[in-house]
Formats: structure tokens, C-alpha cells, sequence
């Protein structure tokens, strides 16, 4: 089967990179003045998550350094619900492939997945709070406000779900994604987040918003009766900054999924699917037909959450599953479907072969295609050369090569798209 030319294609988005993170992170705590509520040498809980969040060794290390200069006790702990498999050493894992480590951020890392409960909602959601951070003098959480993969609403991902689902550990996650099947996720997150701040630990967050290159473009230390408030207007911000897919494709090519990139593995609001499987569910996003997954991300974990959305994936894929860390994932985020397995063949070049007939194109050359690293990398992608008209009249497009679908002995396809290299310190 024959396959069109590609056009390299940089999408130019305005670049919006905080030059000295480090520096950024004092100054905004700082300004937040959260230490003039505590005494000296109070033990500090800081709760960090599991994404794959731009300089979040350096942004967490200078959070631990700023408590410590206020003559305080830091010390970390995973909020993730139930990442990492749900258990304690596995999330103590997933933030040491961030980098954050002891050793790394000068304090103790605590992870375990006791509870407290924090009583319960007006719906009768119990709140529970992860018992080493309880036990602390106070609790703050650096994450990233960013847009969920499952659900739509002025209050998304960010430090209010952390203080939801990430602070509640497997316990708590379960139990509230459950209401969320009656009740909606976002009126979970706000209920059980306003039960948590009842409980007078939480002394505010670092909220972290990424441009749309993924570079770190705002830090913003959000006092505690504020971060409602203050993360619908950081989410409404970071909405405005996000990058897409410029143009609707017969098939997407893309070479990597995984939990580090987005909770569904892949982010459903960059490809227009739903996590359960709908096609083109989102307004506004471009119509995607078919999605070809080559691979799973390093930084996984073999956890294939999102594997259900595509429509065809690699043999190769399918055998680096662990099928424990995707199922208890999926499962307490109610969201079988994601996990569903899709038609799978031996090389790249048969799952193009096979899936492109299924696009209602009579003449197959005329499909056209895309080809992404993941959807969290746009800044490049690749274009059928039979969309350069519309690349042509897209004023954020700019080409800057032309290749072809390149295939190795085995029939694998040679990616265009080298790994970034991420600092960690």
C-alpha cells in the first residue's frame, strides 16, 4: 500500500517560559507569607502528584528549601490516589523517576496509604486525608492546573482535585469516583475539596500552569481561602494557552501513550475521544476518524490506560502491558473501557494497511494523516502532504521538512520525532 509524503510542520506558539523557576517558586511563596501562620520547626506536609510536569524536581526542591529557610520540618508525601499500582512503594516510585528523591530534595519522602476521615458531604461523601499528612502541622500541594480528559466544567485538574482524590489515597479515590458516576466529578471535586479545607490542615498550593510547548509559564502560591477562586481563573488561563491538533485527520499516528502524559494515557481533549470510546465528543477539537497507537512511554510503568481509545496499536505494545497497575487505575476511575484492547498486528506498517480502508475513503490516497510524538508534544508534528492547502492557510503553520513514511527491516515505522530530554533537577 502506498503512503502520501509528509510535511514537518512547527506550530508556532508564543513562548511563555519562566527563565528562572527556582527563583519564581521564593518569590511567590514568599508573597504568599505561608509561614507567618505557623510556628518555627513545624513539621510540613507537602503533597506532590504523579504527571509528567515540566521541572518538577526543581519547582518541589525549591519548595522544600523556602520551608526550610522559615525555620520549619518539610517533608513530602505521593498525593495520587491510585497511581503507582495503589501502593506505597509504587507511588514512592513514580516520584523518583521525577527525580524527586531524598537525597535529591534534602528531606524525607513518607509514602503509605493510611487515611483519616474527614466526615462526610451534604451527598454523604465521606473525606478522608492521607494520616502521615494529618498528622502534620500544616499541608500544602504543588500540581498542575490543566484541563481533565473526562469531563468539562470550570473546576478541572489541579490543587483542587489533589485535595480531593490525591489526598484520599486508593480509599478515597475509589470511593469518589464512584459518586462521580451520579453525582458528576466535578461536584465531587468541589463537595469533598470544600470537606477537606473544613478540616483547617491545608495551608494553600503552588499551582503550576504550562504553556502550550509544556514549559513551565506560571507559578502561582495560592493561600488556602483562595484556591477555589483561583483555580477556576488558572484554569480558565491555561485553557486559553492549549495546543491542538490543527487540522481533522482521516488517521492519527502516535507513537507513545502512558500515565505520565495525561491520566487517560492519552489526552482526550488534544485526539477527540472519549474515554469510553466516543468518537469526536468534544466541540470545538478537530474530527479525528482513526487513532494508531505505536507504543507505551518509559515512564508508564507498562500501565496501558487509554489503550481503549485507539483504534488499532502494535503487537509490541500489547506484550509490555502490566495488566495489575491498568486495571486497578481504570477500575477506580469507573472507566473500563479505557482498558479495552483494540486490534492489534505485528508491525507498524500492517496496522496502517489495515486500518486505512475503514475511513470511508473509496481512493486511499486520499486519506490523510497525522503524526504526533503524544499529545503532550504538539510544538511539531507531521502532515500528509495532501493537507497542504490547509497548512498553507493556517497562520500558526509553518513547514520545515518533508519526509517520507519511513519503515524499518521489520516494518516498523522510524519515527521523526526524537524523545525530549527533560531536566529533573
Amino acid at each position: 500500500m502506498p503512503f502520501p509524503r509528509l510535511l514537518v510542520v512547527r506550530q508556532k506558539f508564543p513562548d511563555r517560559r519562566i527563565p528562572d523557576v527556582a527563583a519564581e517558586v521564593q518569590k511567590q511563596l514568599a508573597g504568599a507569607a505561608f509561614a507567618a501562620r505557623l510556628r518555627p520547626g513545624s513539621r510540613i506536609a507537602i503533597g506532590v502528584g504523579s504527571r509528567g510536569i515540566h521541572n518538577i524536581a526543581a519547582i518541589v526542591r525549591a519548595v522544600v528549601r523556602y520551608w526550610k529557610e522559615q525555620g520549619m520540618r518539610p517533608f513530602l508525601f505521593p498525593a495520587m490516589g491510585s497511581h503507582g499500582a495503589a501502593s506505597a512503594e509504587g507511588q514512592a516510585d513514580v516520584l523518583a523517576h521525577y527525580g524527586i528523591t531524598e537525597a535529591a530534595m534534602g528531606c524525607a519522602i513518607v509514602s503509605q496509604l493510611a487515611v483519616v476521615s474527614l466526615g462526610k458531604t451534604a451527598d454523604g461523601i465521606e473525606a478522608f486525608m492521607d494520616k502521615t499528612a494529618y498528622d502534620s502541622d500544616g499541608v500544602m500541594l504543588v500540581g498542575r492546573v490543566k484541563w481533565h480528559t473526562d469531563f468539562a466544567g470550570k473546576i478541572e485538574s489541579g490543587l483542587f482535585k489533589m485535595m480531593a482524590i490525591g489526598l484520599g489515597k486508593f480509599a478515597g479515590a475509589q470511593r469518589y469516583h464512584a459518586y462521580a458516576y451520579r453525582l458528576g466529578l466535578e461536584h465531587v471535586i468541589r463537595s469533598v475539596g470544600r470537606q477537606v479545607l473544613a478540616s483547617g490542615k491545608i495551608l494553600g498550593g503552588l499551582a503550576i500552569l504550562e504553556d502550550a510547548c509544556h514549559n513551565t509559564a506560571r507559578l502561582d502560591a495560592v493561600p488556602v481561602e483562595a484556591m477555589e477562586r483561583r483555580e477556576e481563573e488558572n484554569l480558565a488561563l491555561v485553557k486559553s494557552w492549549m495546543a491542538t491538533i490543527p487540522v481533522d485527520l482521516d488517521i492519527l499516528v502516535m507513537d507513545e501513550i502512558g500515565k505520565n502524559i495525561s491520566g487517560a494515557g492519552m489526552d482526550t481533549k488534544v485526539v477527540n475521544r472519549g474515554v469510553n470510546g466516543e468518537y469526536n465528543p468534544w466541540p470545538g477539537a478537530p474530527r479525528i476518524e482513526r487513532i494508531f497507537v505505536r507504543d507505551l512511554s518509559e515512564l508508564t510503568y507498562n500501565s496501558a490506560v487509554g489503550l481503549g481509545m485507539a483504534d488499532v496499536v502494535t503487537d509490541r505494545l500489547v506484550n509490555r502491558i502490566d495488566w495489575e497497575p491498568t486495571w486497578i487505575n481504570s477500575l477506580t476511575a469507573n472507566t473500563p473501557a479505557a482498558i479495552r484492547t483494540p486490534i492489534h498486528f505485528p508491525s507498524d506498517r500492517e496496522c496502517l494497511e489495515r486500518v486505512a480502508p475503514t475511513v470511508g475513503k473509496i481512493d486511499l490516497g486520499d486519506v490523510t494523516y497525522g503524526w504526533i510524538r503524544n499529545t503532550m508534544e504538539l510544538g511539531r508534528i507531521a502532515l500528509s502532504e495532501n493537507l497542504r492547502g490547509e497548512i498553507a492557510r493556517h497562520p500558526q503553520l509553518e513547514v520545515e521538512a518533508t519526509l517520507d513514511f519511513d519503515f524499518d527491516g521489520r516494518g516498523n515505522l522510524i519515527s521523526p520525532f526524537a524523545p525530549v530530554e527533560e531536566p529533573v533537577g
